[in-house]
């Protein structure tokens, strides 16, 4: 298995549908830039993004999933069909909340998002659409990747969207450089 690396970048959307192209791109993506990538640990994109990720060539980057509970009755239960197969580091809680109720505080949302330098969405609904919320809440840096970006028109305003897979390299890249607070040349102005 790759290292450990010192980014960690979290993937969010649908917990039921793959959207097997966008998911694949992105994971293959965040493989080549050699970043940890954090899902929720289950089905649908967080299942394609981790398998193509994990799937691709690396040299650094681990995939993490932060796995629910069965219920407040369960918190030591995992929540059935979790981890996806493609998860590297599972990490278990007690929180059992998800979907409308993502922004509670007995969701495993806000860990997705609080450890994460950097979050990309990818097609979902309330779930991902708290996770939205609380990126924009937490000052985490957002972008809403699809091929139609109007399936972001329930996201805030504030939201930065695209339909281009370079804008989301990009948007990863920069996370990398600010994240690693690499030191700046005298003379030369940085971004």
């Amino acid at each position: 298995m790759p290292a450990l690396a010192e980014t960690t970048i979290a993937v969010i959307g649908s917990g039921v549908e793959s959207h097997e192209e966008v998911a694949s791109e992105v994971g293959r993506l965040l493989a080549a830039a050699g970043v940890n990538l954090l899902t929720g640990g289950g089905r649908g994109v967080m299942t394609s993004v981790s398998r193509a990720f994990t799937q691709s060539p690396r040299g650094k980057g681990i995939c993490i999933g932060i796995i629910p509970s069965a219920s407040f009755d369960q918190p030591s239960v995992t929540k059935a069909d979790y981890p996806n197969p493609f998860v590297e580091l599972p990490i278990y809680t007690h929180l059992p909340l998800s979907g409308e109720r993502g922004r509670e505080l007995a969701s495993r949302n806000h860990i997705n998002v609080l450890s994460s330098a950097g979050v990309i969405a990818l097609p979902g609904s309330e779930g991902t659409l708290s996770e939205v919320s609380l990126a924009l809440e937490y000052g985490k840096p957002i972008i809403a990747y699809s091929k139609d970006t109007r399936v972001f028109d329930a996201f805030p305003l504030a939201v930065l969207r695209t339909s281009r897979l370079d804008a989301v390299d990009v948007f990863v890249r920069d996370i990398c450089y600010a994240d690693r607070a690499l030191p700046r040349l005298s003379g030369v102005e940085g971004p």
